[in-house]
């Protein structure tokens, strides 16, 4: 009886406990699952899809980043060239030296500045390229983008803005019974507008003609209102001088001969085939002396007229003496020749005011200009056999 009760016993206790056991294991897992799953605000999202147009944008500007790179890493190279054949340090090698460094070892006969050999950063050679103007998705920035010229446009809104300004303060100032200073006004002399060219630069867009004019009467309208100093800085910001100062504009320091009269001499003034050499003295009493001759070397009214215009133009005639040499060429290019060197050295003796005024006057630029030669299979330079059909 006792085996019988054991034998049913016993497999039912293993039972119970392995079903006991079971369900500790399954109770532990799921709590573990629960444990492990993440919650549902948690689950994470899926990436932002890129429109096309901006992933063709981060191509271009990638491929615009490594060849700027290139370019910066060859402009290097070439400044520390460039200081060791001078003999200087490559680290304090500045762009002034570099294009000293340039005009030395590679002189050019080229008038025109832009066509001379010249080595400058990248960021000033090649053109500025626009920023991202959209995000990941394709949403512009500027609500103005659609425009096609989102940066004029922005420009046109601004202007428009300080012109509402001014109209407000004026009328404020009215109001408060403010009359207006007349010494406040800007002074636009000496300054232009920045050229079609020089904008679309500055804007990095492509503008038309109608576009540009547009904007020069809008800026003239905004100019002339009585507050527009206020944005001062706005303004010049699109203006330009008109001609730029240049260093070969610095006079030197005259020197000094055995009378101690201050003297300094111009060489090689040159004009056409005529070649010669000026030296002014001062003080003096206008005394001029041409190959040993007073001004009536000249025998035409002309050659005169040209020897003396720097003279009156500076106001420094009978105010100092004139002593030239000079030989080859015509009597128009002689006194051509005289004129620049007197100009050029009559830069000793006046302010820097009266130097800027010769500058735009033309006194001190040299003329160029020669004779052009005889073509063969021509009657002249430009003149041509008279075509006879038999």
């Amino acid at each position: 009886m006792l085996r019988r009760i054991n034998t049913v016993v016993k497999p039912l206790a293993e039972h119970l406990h392995f079903q006991n056991n079971q369900r500790i294991i399954s109770s532990c897992n799921i709590k573990a699952r629960q444990f492990c799953t993440p919650a549902p605000n948690t689950v994470p999202q899926s990436k932002k899809t890129i429109s096309k147009a901006m992933k063709a944008y981060l191509e271009r500007a990638k491929e615009h980043e490594e060849f700027m790179k290139e370019q910066t890493v060859e402009f290097q190279i070439g400044k520390r060239h460039l200081a060791n054949m001078m003999g200087e340090d490559p680290e304090s090698f500045t762009q002034e030296d570099i294009d000293s460094a340039i005009e030395y070892l590679f002189p050019s006969g080229l008038f025109e500045k832009k066509a001379r050999p010249f080595m400058r950063p990248p960021e000033e050679v090649f053109p500025q390229r626009k920023a991202a103007e959209f995000d990941e998705t394709g949403r512009p920035y500027n609500f103005l983008f659609y425009t096609g010229k989102a940066n004029y446009y922005n420009v046109m809104h601004d202007i428009v803005e300080h012109i509402n300004e001014c109209y407000k303060f004026e009328d404020s100032m009215i109001r408060k019974g403010v009359k207006y200073d007349p010494t406040l006004q800007l002074d636009l002399s000496g300054y232009q507008w920045l050229d079609k060219p020089s904008l679309e630069q500055e804007l990095v867009e492509t503008i038309g003609d109608k576009d540009y004019e547009s904007f020069v009467a809008t800026m003239e309208r905004l100019c002339i209102l009585p507050y527009s100093y206020r944005f001062k800085d706005f303004i010049f910001k699109y203006r330009k001088p008109l001609m730029t100062h240049e260093q070969t504009y610095q006079a030197p320091k005259p020197q000094f001969d055995a009378d101690g009269r201050a003297f300094i001499t111009t060489y090689e003034c040159l004009r056409k085939r005529a070649r010669g050499h000026v030296t002014i003295r001062s003080p003096g009493t206008g005394k001029i002396s041409i190959n040993g001759e007073d001004i009536s070397y000249f025998k035409e009214t002309q050659g005169r007229e040209q020897v003396l215009f720097p003279l009156l133009f500076s106001n420094m005639l009978n105010k100092v003496d004139i002593e030239a040499e000079v030989e080859g060429g015509g009597p128009s290019s002689q006194a051509g020749a005289i004129r620049w060197g007197i100009a050029w050295g009559l830069r000793s003796f006046v302010d820097q005011d009266m130097i800027e005024k010769m500058r735009l006057a033309g006194l001190l630029t040299r003329d160029y200009r020669t004779k052009e030669r005889k073509k063969p299979g021509q009657q002249g330079a430009r003149r041509k056999f008279t075509w006879k059909k038999r």
